[in-house]
């Protein structure tokens, strides 16, 4: 019978997930930012939104 060694993580292992880690975190992050500059836009007046060349049917395609 064959033993498997099962309490060691292997390096690939370790690096995907490292990977997945850290393209999670970046989007959540991306998310958040979007969530924040539409949050700022939509507080504008139409006409500062105007001022800076946008309508606020913009704002969500914009981001």
């Amino acid at each position: 019978m064959a033993a498997f060694e099962t309490t060691r993580v292997h390096q690939a292992s370790a690096g995907q997930f490292g990977q997945f880690f850290s393209a999670l975190i970046s989007n959540v992050i991306s998310w958040y930012e979007v969530r924040k500059t539409r949050a700022a836009l939509s507080k504008l007046s139409d006409r500062e939104l105007e001022d800076i060349g946008l309508l606020r049917r913009d704002i969500h395609s914009i981001t």
